[in-house]
């Protein structure tokens, strides 16, 4: 993505602003996040830093009024990299770059340590105090869930199953009393930068208050995905054991987590990539080459495939009797 004449003045505005100057030592395009932002490494005086320009298009998710101010008071907890100039006016954005390393290997304490880390991150973004409201996260996601059904990516007949599981789990979920915190709303990997001392956060266009659950289900799936995982992370968060509602409620929104990404992946391929059923290789698999840098999500048909298993894992749970026995237990 290259940069329009007209968003060039509000550029070199920034630039100026942040540094004084408009002169790039370099500058090197990045992959960009949900709202479809160009990114930029940029170079100024020898120190990276990056740039953020936002779409032309707007709507209520792809907000930099919204998303700028959950950016910055996520840097002022010191939990995003700091912010050199935000302007959501003109859609332009000014970050430290983080050098990120793997978590996977690089990594230097113990998977329990990771996930320390991770509850406490976790627990400091949703004591923040300013993120706005934006709407409720599961209607939210069941109009997303409806895009991505009426996609036509996934065979009608394919998606009967998933979608009255998706029912069932709304269902259940809109009956527990919301906690709505600061959240990021889309910690994924990808999302999550370790820079060899520390886990930066990054991307907060999808920010905005929802439930605390949100954010604890997308890390649990990836990083304490099994019951001694899942006990430590809520341990951590909470500064306590978690009580059997809590366990059960996690459990949830670990669906719910899921759907989310399945609906994201399965609407974003539209037109690029299609499946006349959900077959696939297991989510574990791909979050194993995933963990090893492996470009599994740089083309639209393994962005489909990821969408697909995260849709089969979600199903399969909903449709076994643990999920009555969640439900039961959260309410």
């Amino acid at each position: 993505m290259s940069i329009s004449p007209d968003q060039l003045p509000a550029v070199r505005k920034a630039l100026r602003a942040a540094f004084g100057t408009e002169v790039l030592d370099g500058w090197t395009p990045l992959s960009g996040g949900l709202s479809g932002a160009g990114l930029w490494r940029i170079r100024v005086g020898g120190i990276a830093y990056v740039l953020k320009v936002e779409a032309a298009e707007r709507d209520a998710l792809r907000d930099p009024h919204r998303s700028y101010r959950c950016l910055k008071l996520a840097a002022e907890a010191c939990l995003a990299p700091r912010v050199r100039y935000a302007d959501p006016g003109d859609g332009v954005a000014i970050s430290d770059h983080v050098e990120a390393r793997s978590l996977t290997l690089d990594y230097a304490g113990s998977r329990a340590d990771l996930v320390v880390e991770l509850a406490q991150a976790v627990r400091a973004l949703h004591a923040i105090e300013g993120f706005p409201p934006l709407v409720d996260y599961l209607d939210g996601l069941a109009a997303l869930v409806d895009r991505a059904a009426g996609s036509g990516t996934v065979a009608a007949e394919a998606l009967a199953a998933p979608l009255a599981a998706w029912a069932g789990l709304y269902a259940a979920c809109k009956r527990l009393e919301p906690q709505p915190v600061s959240s990021h709303n889309d910690l994924n990997p990808r999302n999550l930068l370790y820079d060899g001392r520390r886990i930066w956060l990054i991307d907060w266009e999808a920010a905005f208050r929802a439930d605390r659950y949100v954010d604890l289900a997308a890390l649990a799936n990836v990083y304490a995905a099994d019951q001694a995982g899942e006990a430590l992370l809520l341990r951590v968060y909470f500064n306590r054991e978690a009580t059997d509602a809590e366990r059960a409620r996690l459990w949830l929104f670990r669906q719910v987590s899921h759907v989310f990404h399945a609906a994201i992946f399965v609407a974003g391929v539209a037109g690029q990539a299609r499946a006349d059923s959900l077959d696939g290789p297991e989510l574990d698999v791909l979050h194993a080459g995933l963990s090893l840098s492996e470009p599994l999500l740089d083309t639209a048909e393994g962005r489909l495939a990821y969408g697909l298993a995260r849709l089969r894992t979600a199903t399969a749970n909903i449709e076994a009797a643990a999920f009555t026995d969640a439900a039961r237990i959260a309410r």
